[in-house]
């Protein structure tokens, strides 16, 4: 090969060499390239997964905060749940218990004047119009007055709504008539009068309604008012609240709300009106939890009975039932379609359209609602017309539904403690019926007012306060009970809580003590009316005077208590022993803690007015004793009876002595120390009667009675500080102011067994003739009479036996 060629060959190879290194390098190269491209490849597919950076980043953050919400969500949730099941199930609402005075009943001869009757009306919340058309309306003709009575579960059983006419006479009923069947009627009820609730903590008054008793247009017009899609919806309406968010952008303000029926009823049942976002979602959560675990009937009941309609003083109206008599003084199954409309309309504010002080505002809403029913054919338009022409037929004031006379319902929850826990009277409905006579207890109250000012008016305190129980001698019941000047105003209760001493009220019963014990006492016994002095057991000396300073000396039983002698009275009683006044106090139903002092024959004794009342009773009934009552019985929400207070009568022994103690009594106002009362009353009448006045004139009492009445008067000043009054200057004067407006008969004298009636000679207390001088009639335990005849009777009854002689025979015997 020539040089050249080998040149060329090794220039070659060179090349060769030198262009294998180059390729082995790129290869190098091409591997890294394509490493590079994988990874970004693998990159690119990694960021499309994760959807970019950023994007992740918010997206696993998202995963994070559900997560952590569905860790909380999950238990609040649970929690909501057991809150809806738990307190829903039951749906016990707290329900005030209703107190009633007595039913009044007319009957040919009830003794009834038409005064007293509006008396009983107004109290029942009835209005006088010109036509009585419905119940709760009367009118007033001439002397006969048509009432149309209202439907009334009597504790014997429940009574229909009744129109009847009673027609009176110098102060009686003269008969009865049934206006729609024009037939006479024996025997008529007016419906008791509400006169106290005893409402729970929450102070919510309500009447529970149940669905099948509502009528139709009320559960269909809530539905279309409020909540249209109400039987579709799980209990939240999405399109609803839609439909309520743009009307309200259109309007540019709250126009319409979202919320379902379901909604409502958990914001009231459950929850508070605070305007949050949580309430609203715990409102949602709860209302979709309470549709998937009760019907819709049941829901709906449950608004019915718990949505707000309106304020009574402290107390809320919630439920149509409650509403319905609220503001139309009817039951709900009566209502109409305006009233009904006016009803519903409340629920969008019951305040803001309150129809006793919005009457425009509550018109047109009434009216709206109307139009709604018309809109969704619950109405024809004639039908819509006709009731948006009608008044909203709203009473004036509402029925009282507070506790009209305080002082007689404290009594009567006091002795319902007896028996039930304060939280069932608060809390179960209760219906509770009382003896209370509303006539009789506001003349009562005017009694104890007026008598007040009038002892103003002649000099007395006018600080001074006052208590007054009334009660029927045989049944023992309160008809009237009042317990401070203000009858209106509750807390201390004098009739019941008042224990002041009693003065001479006590010595009656040292004298009926002496009487049972025939054989040493009548009434013309003669005793001592001397100055005694006492040793007392903290050593000092007792000395008792008389109220006048005079000792009397010699005088008979009759004329010591009828004159209300203090000597005489110690006398006889350290004869008979304190001990047994004592008992014979615990016999007539009072239990006293007081030493065992002669000072107790005097009255140093501290009772209450009703204590007092209890004691006079057994003697105003002959010696039959009852229980002084105020409630007579209890039903149950339902009508179910719970309890019934039946009359308890028990015969005390010696009842021959308490007649003629009674006659002694009935002295006392003719010729004793309160012999001014027949004037005060205006009437000639046979009444029994005692005064009581206490040391420095601290206390003033009086109690009398008649043949049907038997009641108990104390005036004093609370800080016990004297007071300048007396039995006679006081007290009885408010009891005559009392008894003047009461429709009264005189006590009936007839003696029982064991007692008669006997003609004495009243300065010697000899037996005597009806026609002899100084002849008296008196009664007598058999076996206490005088055996001794006087003159006077001797020689009648000589003449007698020789003119029967004569008669026989012609000659003297």
């Amino acid at each position: 090969m020539s040089p050249v060629g080998r040149t060329f060959s090794l220039m070659s190879k060179g090349r060769k060499k030198i262009t294998g290194k180059k390729r082995s390098t790129g290869k190098r190269a091409a591997r890294k390239k394509t490493a590079s491209q994988k990874n970004a490849v693998r990159r690119t597919r990694s960021r499309k997964k994760t959807g970019g950076g950023w994007i992740g980043r918010i997206w696993r953050l998202a995963l994070l905060v559900a997560g952590i919400c569905l860790g909380f969500l999950l238990p609040w949730v649970t929690y909501l749940n057991h809150q809806v099941t738990t307190e829903f199930e039951g749906r016990k609402w707290d329900i005030p218990s209703r107190v009633y005075a007595r039913a009044l009943e007319l009957y040919p001869g009830a003794s009834l004047t038409l005064k007293d009757l509006e008396i009983e009306l107004s109290v029942a919340g009835y209005r006088r119009k010109t036509n009585a058309g419905r119940p709760g309306i009367y009118r007033v003709a001439g002397n006969t007055v048509e009432i149309y009575r209202r439907a009334f579960r009597f504790p014997d059983g429940a009574e229909d709504a009744l129109r009847f006419s009673v027609r009176l006479q110098s102060g009686k009923v003269v008969s009865l008539r049934d206006v729609e069947s024009a037939t006479p009627l024996d025997l008529v009820r007016l419906e008791p009068a509400e006169i106290a609730a005893i409402y729970p903590l929450l102070k919510e008054d309500r009447t529970l309604v149940k669905i099948k008793d509502v009528p139709p247009l009320l559960l269909t017009g809530l539905q279309a008012v409020e909540d249209r899609n109400f039987k579709h919806h799980p209990g939240v309406d999405i399109k609803g609240i839609a439909r309520a968010a743009l009307a309200n952008l259109k309007a540019g303000r709250a126009v319409q709300g979202g919320s379902t029926l379901t909604q409502q009823l958990v914001k009231n049942y459950f929850l508070t009106d605070e305007r949050s976002v949580a309430r609203k979602v715990n409102e949602a959560i709860m209302a979709l939890l309470l549709e998937y675990h009760y019907d819709k009937s049941e829901i709906l009941e449950a608004y019915l009975n718990e949505v707000f309609l309106g304020q009574q003083g402290a107390y809320a109206v919630h439920g149509f039932g409650r509403a319905s008599l609220y503001y139309f003084d009817r039951p709900l199954e009566q209502l109409e379609a305006q009233h009904i409309a006016l009803l519903i309309g409340l629920v969008r504010g019951a305040s803001y359209y309150n129809p006793r002080r919005h009457s425009e505002r509550a018109l047109k809403r009434r009216n709206q609602v109307l139009s709604a029913f018309e809109t969704t054919g619950l109405l024809s338009a004639a039908q819509a017309r006709t009731a948006a022409a009608s008044p909203l037929d709203v009473t004036e004031q509402p029925r009282s539904r507070g506790t009209r006379y305080p002082d007689f319902v404290d009594l009567v929850r006091r002795q319902l403690a007896q028996v039930y826990r304060e939280e069932d009277l608060k809390t179960e409905g209760l219906s509770i019926f009382t003896t209370l006579a509303p006539t009789d207890q506001e003349k009562a109250q005017r009694a104890v007012s007026q008598g007040l000012k009038s002892l103003y008016d002649r000099g007395l305190s006018a600080s001074l306060q006052a208590a007054m129980v009334l009660a029927d001698t045989d049944s023992g019941e309160i008809r009237a009970l009042v317990g401070d000047r203000d009858a209106s105003r509750a807390g201390f209760n004098r009739a019941l809580d008042a224990r002041r001493q009693i003065g001479s009220v006590i010595k009656p019963l040292v004298y009926l003590l002496a009487l049972e014990y025939e054989a040493d006492y009548n009434l013309l016994t003669r005793i001592e009316d001397r100055p005694l002095s006492l040793k007392q057991p903290d050593g000092s000396l007792w000395t008792p005077a008389n109220y006048d300073h005079v000792s009397h000396g010699e005088v008979t039983l009759l004329e010591a208590l009828t004159r209300s002698y203090n000597q005489a009275t110690v006398r006889l009683g350290l004869n008979i022993g304190i001990s047994h006044l004592l008992r014979k106090l615990e016999q007539l139903g009072v239990r006293v803690d007081v030493q065992a002092v002669p000072s107790v024959f005097l009255g140093a004794v501290e009772l209450t007015p009703l204590e007092v009342t209890q004691i006079y009773q057994s003697l105003a009934a002959g010696g039959y004793s009852v229980p002084l009552r105020a409630v007579i019985a209890v039903q149950t929400a339902d009508g179910d009876e719970l309890v019934r207070y039946p009359l308890r009568m028990m015969s005390l022994a010696h009842r021959e002595a308490i007649g003629v103690l009674n006659y002694a009594m009935t002295q006392v106002v003719e010729q004793g120390t309160a012999k001014a009362l027949p004037g005060l009353l205006g009437k000639q009448l046979v009444i029994a009667g005692k005064t009581g006045t206490t040391n420095d004139r601290r206390d003033s009492w009086f109690v009398g009675y008649t043949r049907q009445r038997i009641a108990v008067v104390w005036v004093g000043e609370d800080d016990n500080r004297p007071a300048r009054v007396t039995g006679s200057n006081a007290a009885m004067r408010l009891w005559a102011g009392l008894f003047r407006e009461l429709s009264i008969e005189s006590l009936d004298l007839r003696l029982p067994d064991g007692a008669s009636w006997l003609w004495v000679d009243r300065d010697n207390g000899k037996l005597t003739g009806e026609h002899c001088p100084a002849a008296i009639q008196l009664p007598f335990v058999d076996g206490s009479g005088p055996a001794q005849l006087s003159d006077c009777l001797a020689r009648t009854r000589d003449e007698e036996e020789e003119s029967f002689w004569r008669k026989w025979f012609g000659k003297k015997n």
